[in-house]
């Protein structure tokens, strides 16, 4: 999530200070990734340090507002253009987790699997119904059209991704199967080369027919 390019969005529309921006934020993203008002003021900072940003004044109750610089729309038009890349993806969890259960001895690895996919699928059902209520309570045209569009399009996004995840923990289970069925196979395989390859016990004597 880039908070930086957010806050430029935000700022492009108009001067802001911190809490408002916060509040704007979470408004357009449905407080999916919630922001403390620290984080808004480092980031700012560091956006004013880069020259992206810079200080327009303060209100009344003395709120220190702060506009988007030149630089700053072209740094924000700049990730508008460009995609998100998928070179360096970001770290998961729930992938590392997995992939370091397979390896850990004595972890039941179906369990996991089997308590994610019972996570996630509860939370398919939470963000179904709040994208229904979002639906039947969406205005036409209105001030907040486009932050109601915003956490649509929000929740589909956790919707296509939840739905995914668990299409995944499905595929993570067959495969799981398919290797617990394969090493069943290699050491009855060995077992009967065992008992093909061994010796007669000593001291017992073939019967002459």
């Amino acid at each position: 999530m880039s908070i930086r390019h957010g806050l430029l969005a935000l700022l492009d529309q108009g001067p802001r200070y911190g809490y408002q921006l916060r509040v704007e934020f979470e408004a357009r993203t449905g407080a999916t990734w919630p922001l403390n008002v620290g984080q808004v003021y480092t980031t700012l900072a560091r956006l004013e340090r880069d020259g992206l940003v810079e200080p327009a004044g303060e209100d009344e109750e003395g709120h220190q507002f702060y506009a988007v610089t030149d630089a700053g729309r072209a740094e924000l038009r700049a990730w508008f253009d460009t995609p998100v890349p998928r070179t360096s993806p970001p770290r998961d969890e729930l992938a590392i987790k997995l992939a370091m259960a397979v390896t850990v001895p004595g972890v039941d690895v179906s369990a996991v699997v089997q308590g994610q996919r019972r996570h996630s699928i509860k939370a398919l059902q939470d963000y179904t119904r709040l994208k229904g209520r979002a639906l039947a309570t969406e205005p036409a045209d209105g001030p907040t059209a486009g932050n109601d569009l915003a956490w649509l399009l929000v929740l589909d996004q956790l919707i296509f991704q939840t739905e995914a995840e668990i299409r995944w923990l499905d595929h993570c289970e067959t495969r799981l199967a398919k290797q617990a069925e394969l090493r069943q196979a290699r050491a009855a395989q060995a077992a009967r080369d065992g008992v093909a390859a061994a010796p007669p016990a000593k001291g017992l004597r073939r019967t002459r027919r």
